[in-house]
């Protein structure tokens, strides 16, 4: 069996969903590199009482390491490294040379932002981030918290607890020092390697899948299969050890012989995908959308780089933008109506043209929750990508929310984006 870790987030903000975590996530996957599984994450708000259950309960599944993130700032209610030296049998004491450094590292910032800040305020908040527990080893601060590695107490059993801070930056720079640490690497010595692998298929449902899990049988020993199911995309994660590598090859061919019509993937994401089609061929592409209103872009948009086959978009909420921006002809709007195929190809045609690009892409639909007749209801988009050597289009009637048809719709358009370009599986 793997080493295991286990994971606590603090905050209310996160517990209550103000501000979603990134922290949780992250770690996971850092420690899977590490050869690390991840039992339990868990999340807390801003009480000692629950951070100590948490521990707690951690240090019952008997996980060599606990990660904490959050709670490690100047207020009152960031009581992270107090609980843990609790926790750990080791109180807690001024760390008179961190104080030092965590001041001048304040210093800087109010001078750098110009604050107007009380001093006796800020050597109190300085103070409290320099509470350190006993025998813990400090790791120097990437904004003004120290993060700590806190191992039980002498005498006593349990988990190394590796305190980092909340915010993501400052979590993930401060990550090298922290697995650096020996309290750390002792506490991990016996990992071993854990592999992940991930399979994409489009348009296969869960049910079809499960089946040919199901009949595979034992051969598919060793291997920990998880499905996910995003918007179209069925996505199927495995992780597993080394010895298990030709159970995972086997898992592959069958999905290769039961699922192939629909398998466009065996690693990389779809965004990535289409960037390395673009890179490839050397292609350019832009946009024109109306009910997404930019989303596509945006996701086109988000790697580094994009900029090399990304040229522009346009959106085009009202009809007059759609003519005066794309040149989608007026006789085209009053005969077929905004959203139709002929207008989704007019304005993929457009962008194409507009931008001089190679690609172009149209969206137009009725996200809702009104706006929707008899003939077009609330979900009708329509879909058109157009290219050098043809085009793809797809009608669409899609349910949920605004938000969940908008961003339906950009994953239908990525699809149609990467069968134009890499053929595979139709979108």
């Amino acid at each position: 069996m793997s080493t295991r870790a286990g994971i606590v987030v603090t905050g209310t903000e996160v517990l209550t969903g103000r501000v979603a975590d990134r922290n949780g996530p992250w770690l996971a996957e850092q420690l899977r590199l590490l050869g690390v599984d991840v039992g339990h994450v868990v999340v807390v708000g801003d009480r000692p009482e629950d951070l100590r259950d948490a521990l707690g309960f951690l240090a019952g599944t008997g996980v060599p390491l606990v990660i904490t993130s959050g709670g490690l700032g100047p207020t009152a209610d960031d009581l992270t490294a107090e609980v843990v030296g609790q926790f750990q049998g080791r109180p807690s004491q001024v760390d008179a040379e961190l104080e030092q450094r965590i001041g001048a590292v304040v210093a800087r910032l109010v001078a750098r932002r110009g604050w107007r800040a009380d001093p006796a305020s800020l050597a109190s908040g300085t103070r409290k981030q320099a509470l350190v527990p006993e025998g813990a080893t400090v790791l120097e601060p990437v904004g003004t918290a120290p993060g700590l590695v806190v191992p039980p107490a002498d005498g006593r059993t349990g988990p190394v607890v590796l305190v980092l801070p909340g915010p993501p930056s400052e979590l993930q720079a401060m990550w090298s020092a922290a697995v650096a640490a020996a309290p750390v690497r002792q506490a991990l010595a016996g990992r071993e390697e854990l592999r992940q692998e991930t399979v994409r298929l489009w348009g296969t449902l869960e049910s079809e899948l499960a089946a040919t899990l199901r009949d595979a049988g034992p051969v598919l020993d060793g291997l920990e299969i998880s499905t996910c199911l995003r918007d179209g995309e069925l996505e199927i994660v495995t992780r597993f050890p080394p010895p298990a590598q030709p159970a995972y090859d086997h898992l592959v061919a069958l999905l290769r012989e039961h699922h192939g019509d629909t398998l466009f993937s065996t690693g990389p994401t779809l965004d990535e995908l289409i960037a390395a089609a673009f890179a490839d061929r050397g292609l350019t592409v832009a946009t024109a959308e109306s009910c997404t209103a930019g989303l596509l872009a945006a996701r086109l948009t988000t790697r580094s780089g994009s900029s090399e086959w990304v040229l522009g978009g346009v959106a085009a909420y009202a009809n007059s933008a759609k003519e005066e921006l794309l040149g989608v002809p007026r006789e085209l709007l009053d005969r077929h109506g905004a959203v139709s195929p002929e207008v989704a190809v007019a304005m993929a045609e457009g962008a194409r043209a507009r931008f001089g690009a190679d690609v172009g892409i149209g969206i137009t639909g009725i996200a809702g929750p009104g706006g929707g007749t008899p003939d077009k209801p609330v979900g009708t988009v329509h879909v058109s990508v157009v290219g050098p050597d043809g085009g793809e289009s797809r009608a669409l009637r899609l349910s949920g929310s605004r938000t969940v048809v908008r961003e339906r719709s950009v994953t239908v358009a990525m699809q149609l984006l990467r069968a134009l370009l890499l053929g595979g599986p139709p979108a």
